[in-house]
Protein backbone atom coordinates (compact mmCIF):
# COMPACT_ATOMS: atom_id res chain seq x y z
CA UNK A 1 0.00 0.00 0.00
CA UNK A 2 1.31 3.47 -0.90
CA UNK A 3 -0.57 6.01 0.82
CA UNK A 4 -0.60 9.88 -1.03
CA UNK A 5 1.71 12.26 1.45
CA UNK A 6 0.73 15.33 2.67
CA UNK A 7 3.43 16.90 -0.10
CA UNK A 8 2.01 15.32 -2.97
CA UNK A 9 -0.08 18.16 -4.15
CA UNK A 10 1.87 21.13 -3.23
CA UNK A 11 5.22 19.70 -4.89
CA UNK A 12 2.87 18.71 -8.31
CA UNK A 13 1.73 22.46 -8.64
CA UNK A 14 5.74 23.28 -8.24
CA UNK A 15 6.67 20.91 -11.57
CA UNK A 16 4.43 23.18 -12.99
CA UNK A 17 6.59 26.44 -12.13
CA UNK A 18 9.66 25.58 -11.95
CA UNK A 19 12.70 23.23 -13.76
CA UNK A 20 13.18 21.10 -10.87
CA UNK A 21 12.38 20.13 -7.37
CA UNK A 22 14.03 18.38 -4.45
CA UNK A 23 12.88 16.20 -2.20
CA UNK A 24 15.19 15.72 1.00
CA UNK A 25 14.63 14.10 3.77
CA UNK A 26 15.97 11.17 6.49
CA UNK A 27 16.71 8.40 5.02
CA UNK A 28 13.55 5.76 4.83
CA UNK A 29 11.35 8.59 5.27
CA UNK A 30 10.16 7.56 1.67
CA UNK A 31 11.39 9.99 -0.03
CA UNK A 32 12.23 7.08 -3.22
CA UNK A 33 8.35 6.18 -3.00
CA UNK A 34 7.22 9.58 -2.93
CA UNK A 35 9.04 11.21 -6.66
CA UNK A 36 8.11 8.07 -8.12
CA UNK A 37 4.56 8.17 -7.16
CA UNK A 38 4.21 12.17 -7.75
CA UNK A 39 6.16 11.37 -11.66
CA UNK A 40 5.21 8.01 -12.54
CA UNK A 41 6.30 8.05 -16.22
CA UNK A 42 9.62 9.95 -15.34
CA UNK A 43 13.18 7.87 -16.23
CA UNK A 44 14.56 7.10 -12.20
CA UNK A 45 18.89 6.81 -11.67
CA UNK A 46 19.49 5.73 -8.60
CA UNK A 47 22.70 8.25 -8.36
CA UNK A 48 24.20 6.08 -5.80
CA UNK A 49 25.44 3.43 -8.05
CA UNK A 50 29.01 3.75 -9.43
CA UNK A 51 27.90 3.50 -13.17
CA UNK A 52 25.82 6.44 -12.64
CA UNK A 53 28.02 8.29 -10.74
CA UNK A 54 30.80 7.65 -13.26
CA UNK A 55 28.95 8.97 -16.51
CA UNK A 56 28.01 11.89 -14.90
CA UNK A 57 31.49 12.79 -13.48
CA UNK A 58 33.25 11.86 -16.34
CA UNK A 59 30.80 13.40 -19.12
CA UNK A 60 28.12 15.54 -17.65
CA UNK A 61 27.30 17.12 -21.07
CA UNK A 62 26.01 13.75 -22.50
CA UNK A 63 24.67 12.48 -19.15
CA UNK A 64 22.19 15.16 -19.20
CA UNK A 65 21.62 15.53 -22.85
CA UNK A 66 21.10 11.73 -22.65
CA UNK A 67 18.58 12.01 -19.75
CA UNK A 68 16.48 14.81 -20.18
CA UNK A 69 12.47 15.34 -20.33
CA UNK A 70 11.46 13.75 -17.51
CA UNK A 71 14.30 12.42 -14.64
CA UNK A 72 14.31 11.60 -11.54
CA UNK A 73 18.06 11.45 -9.84
CA UNK A 74 17.93 10.09 -6.51
CA UNK A 75 20.69 10.80 -3.80
CA UNK A 76 21.83 13.20 -6.26
CA UNK A 77 24.15 14.48 -3.71
CA UNK A 78 26.82 12.15 -4.17
CA UNK A 79 27.50 13.79 -7.50
CA UNK A 80 28.00 17.47 -6.57
CA UNK A 81 29.74 18.22 -9.74
CA UNK A 82 26.50 17.55 -11.31
CA UNK A 83 24.77 20.87 -10.10
CA UNK A 84 26.41 23.59 -12.74
CA UNK A 85 25.17 21.76 -15.67
CA UNK A 86 21.87 20.92 -14.56
CA UNK A 87 21.54 25.00 -14.24
CA UNK A 88 22.74 25.48 -17.71
CA UNK A 89 20.24 22.99 -19.63
CA UNK A 90 17.66 23.51 -17.19
CA UNK A 91 18.41 27.31 -18.35
CA UNK A 92 18.99 26.59 -22.15
CA UNK A 93 15.93 24.19 -22.14
CA UNK A 94 13.20 26.28 -19.86
CA UNK A 95 11.31 23.00 -19.35
CA UNK A 96 9.13 23.37 -16.53
CA UNK A 97 8.91 20.06 -14.06
CA UNK A 98 12.21 18.55 -16.28
CA UNK A 99 14.21 17.12 -12.99
CA UNK A 100 13.27 15.67 -9.62
CA UNK A 101 16.12 15.72 -7.05
CA UNK A 102 16.55 13.64 -4.18
CA UNK A 103 18.51 13.03 -0.95
CA UNK A 104 18.97 11.98 1.84
CA UNK A 105 21.96 14.14 3.09
CA UNK A 106 19.92 17.60 3.34
CA UNK A 107 23.10 19.68 4.69
CA UNK A 108 24.86 18.59 0.99
CA UNK A 109 22.30 18.82 -1.08
CA UNK A 110 21.29 22.41 0.01
CA UNK A 111 24.57 23.57 -0.28
CA UNK A 112 24.96 22.76 -4.32
CA UNK A 113 21.65 23.97 -4.65
CA UNK A 114 22.44 27.79 -3.49
CA UNK A 115 25.83 27.26 -5.24
CA UNK A 116 24.13 26.87 -8.69
CA UNK A 117 20.33 26.08 -8.72
CA UNK A 118 18.92 29.00 -6.35
CA UNK A 119 15.61 30.41 -8.13
CA UNK A 120 14.99 27.50 -10.12
CA UNK A 121 14.35 25.17 -7.80
CA UNK A 122 11.48 24.37 -4.91
CA UNK A 123 12.36 22.35 -2.29
CA UNK A 124 10.29 19.99 -0.06
CA UNK A 125 11.18 18.16 3.53
CA UNK A 126 9.43 14.58 3.33
CA UNK A 127 9.51 13.42 7.04
CA UNK A 128 7.98 10.26 8.05
CA UNK A 129 4.51 9.06 7.96
CA UNK A 130 2.08 11.59 10.11
CA UNK A 131 -1.12 10.99 11.89
CA UNK A 132 -2.81 12.36 9.41
CA UNK A 133 -1.50 10.33 6.56
CA UNK A 134 -1.59 7.00 8.37
CA UNK A 135 -5.41 8.08 9.33
CA UNK A 136 -8.07 6.00 7.81
CA UNK A 137 -5.58 3.31 6.20
CA UNK A 138 -4.99 -0.12 7.49
CA UNK A 139 -1.70 0.86 8.97
CA UNK A 140 -3.79 3.07 11.42
CA UNK A 141 -3.51 2.29 14.92
CA UNK A 142 -6.20 2.61 18.43
CA UNK A 143 -3.66 4.45 20.30
CA UNK A 144 -1.19 7.07 20.97
CA UNK A 145 0.27 5.12 23.14
CA UNK A 146 1.18 1.97 19.92
CA UNK A 147 2.11 5.01 17.80
CA UNK A 148 4.79 5.94 20.55
CA UNK A 149 6.06 2.65 20.50
CA UNK A 150 5.93 1.97 16.94
CA UNK A 151 7.16 5.46 15.62
CA UNK A 152 6.66 6.58 12.14
CA UNK A 153 9.15 5.06 9.41
CA UNK A 154 7.46 3.50 6.68
CA UNK A 155 9.21 0.45 6.41
CA UNK A 156 8.13 -0.36 9.67
CA UNK A 157 4.75 0.23 8.30
CA UNK A 158 5.20 -1.33 5.04
CA UNK A 159 7.55 -4.85 6.26
CA UNK A 160 5.89 -4.58 9.49
CA UNK A 161 9.50 -4.29 11.23
CA UNK A 162 9.60 -4.96 14.65
CA UNK A 163 10.87 -1.30 16.05
CA UNK A 164 13.15 -3.14 18.57
CA UNK A 165 14.87 -4.09 15.41
CA UNK A 166 14.60 -1.42 12.73
CA UNK A 167 15.88 1.44 15.40
CA UNK A 168 19.44 0.15 16.23
CA UNK A 169 20.28 -0.85 12.52
CA UNK A 170 18.99 2.47 11.48
CA UNK A 171 21.51 3.97 14.46
CA UNK A 172 23.62 2.25 12.92
CA UNK A 173 23.55 2.84 9.80
CA UNK A 174 23.32 6.57 10.15
CA UNK A 175 26.57 6.71 12.22
CA UNK A 176 28.38 4.60 9.87
CA UNK A 177 27.63 6.80 6.73
CA UNK A 178 25.84 9.41 7.00
CA UNK A 179 28.07 10.99 10.08
CA UNK A 180 31.08 9.70 8.31
CA UNK A 181 30.64 11.56 5.37
CA UNK A 182 29.45 15.11 6.89
CA UNK A 183 31.89 15.72 9.96
CA UNK A 184 35.51 14.05 10.28
CA UNK A 185 34.63 12.48 13.54
CA UNK A 186 37.35 9.96 14.35
CA UNK A 187 35.72 8.70 17.87
CA UNK A 188 32.31 7.40 16.50
CA UNK A 189 31.65 5.68 19.87
CA UNK A 190 31.94 8.98 21.49
CA UNK A 191 29.22 10.51 19.12
CA UNK A 192 27.10 7.96 20.16
CA UNK A 193 27.51 8.81 23.40
CA UNK A 194 26.61 12.61 22.50
CA UNK A 195 23.22 11.10 20.47
CA UNK A 196 22.45 9.13 24.03
CA UNK A 197 22.91 12.29 25.89
CA UNK A 198 21.07 14.70 23.61
CA UNK A 199 18.14 12.16 23.63
CA UNK A 200 18.16 11.93 27.64
CA UNK A 201 17.43 15.73 27.61
CA UNK A 202 13.99 15.50 25.47
CA UNK A 203 12.19 18.06 26.67
CA UNK A 204 14.36 19.90 28.33
CA UNK A 205 16.08 23.02 27.80
CA UNK A 206 18.85 22.20 26.03
CA UNK A 207 22.03 23.92 28.07
CA UNK A 208 25.34 23.26 25.68
CA UNK A 209 27.67 23.61 28.08
CA UNK A 210 26.14 20.71 30.71
CA UNK A 211 26.03 18.64 27.38
CA UNK A 212 29.47 19.50 26.70
CA UNK A 213 30.80 18.72 30.38
CA UNK A 214 28.38 15.76 30.92
CA UNK A 215 29.49 14.03 27.39
CA UNK A 216 33.48 15.01 27.68
CA UNK A 217 33.83 17.47 24.23
CA UNK A 218 33.90 21.49 24.14
CA UNK A 219 30.71 23.45 23.43
CA UNK A 220 32.33 24.18 19.58
CA UNK A 221 32.19 20.84 19.60
CA UNK A 222 28.72 20.58 20.69
CA UNK A 223 27.34 23.16 18.31
CA UNK A 224 28.97 21.12 15.56
CA UNK A 225 27.55 17.82 16.36
CA UNK A 226 24.42 19.38 16.82
CA UNK A 227 23.90 21.19 13.14
CA UNK A 228 24.86 17.50 11.94
CA UNK A 229 21.66 15.96 14.13
CA UNK A 230 19.70 18.83 12.58
CA UNK A 231 20.76 18.78 9.07
CA UNK A 232 20.31 14.90 8.70
CA UNK A 233 16.82 14.90 10.20
CA UNK A 234 17.54 13.77 13.20
CA UNK A 235 16.62 16.07 15.96
CA UNK A 236 15.73 19.93 15.99
CA UNK A 237 15.77 22.83 18.33
CA UNK A 238 12.30 23.89 19.49
CA UNK A 239 12.46 27.57 20.11
CA UNK A 240 10.71 28.91 23.19
CA UNK A 241 7.44 30.51 23.03
CA UNK A 242 6.91 33.64 24.79
CA UNK A 243 4.08 36.81 23.92
CA UNK A 244 7.36 38.83 24.06
CA UNK A 245 9.28 38.33 20.87
CA UNK A 246 12.75 39.19 22.97
CA UNK A 247 12.58 36.79 25.22
CA UNK A 248 12.17 34.10 22.47
CA UNK A 249 15.52 34.87 21.44
CA UNK A 250 17.12 35.03 24.33
CA UNK A 251 15.53 32.41 26.27
CA UNK A 252 16.85 28.51 26.06
CA UNK A 253 15.45 25.95 23.22
CA UNK A 254 14.38 22.25 23.88
CA UNK A 255 16.25 19.38 21.92
CA UNK A 256 13.28 17.19 20.27
CA UNK A 257 13.61 14.23 18.22
CA UNK A 258 12.10 13.78 15.08
CA UNK A 259 10.61 10.54 15.64
CA UNK A 260 9.59 8.11 18.70
CA UNK A 261 10.43 4.67 20.10
CA UNK A 262 10.63 4.00 24.02
CA UNK A 263 14.13 3.11 25.18
CA UNK A 264 15.60 4.01 21.64
CA UNK A 265 17.78 7.03 20.84
CA UNK A 266 15.18 8.43 18.69
CA UNK A 267 12.85 8.43 21.36
CA UNK A 268 11.66 12.27 21.44
CA UNK A 269 8.39 12.48 22.85
CA UNK A 270 7.54 15.90 25.29
CA UNK A 271 5.24 17.35 26.07
CA UNK A 272 4.95 21.42 25.44
CA UNK A 273 3.02 23.74 27.46
CA UNK A 274 1.55 26.21 24.72
CA UNK A 275 -1.51 28.20 24.69
CA UNK A 276 -2.70 26.49 27.56
CA UNK A 277 -2.57 23.13 26.15
CA UNK A 278 -0.72 19.73 27.43
CA UNK A 279 0.02 18.50 24.38
CA UNK A 280 1.93 19.53 21.75
CA UNK A 281 0.05 19.76 18.39
CA UNK A 282 3.40 19.67 16.38
CA UNK A 283 4.62 16.24 17.65
CA UNK A 284 3.09 13.96 15.38
CA UNK A 285 3.46 16.47 12.38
Amino acid sequence: MILKRHLYDRAASMLTKYPMIAVTGPRQSGKTTFCRQLCPDYKYLNMELAENQEHARQDPHHFLQLYKGGVIFDEVQNVPEIFPYLQHYTDMRNEPGEYVLSGSQHFLLLEKITQSLAGRISIFNLLPFSLEELKGSSWEKSSWEDYLQTGFYPRIYERDIPPVSFYPDYLQTYVERDVRQLLNVNNLGLFRNFITACAGRVGQFLNLTQLSTDVGIDVKTVKSWLSILEASFICYRLPPWFRNFNRRIVKMPKAVFLRHRPGCLFAWHSFYHRFGESFCQGCFV
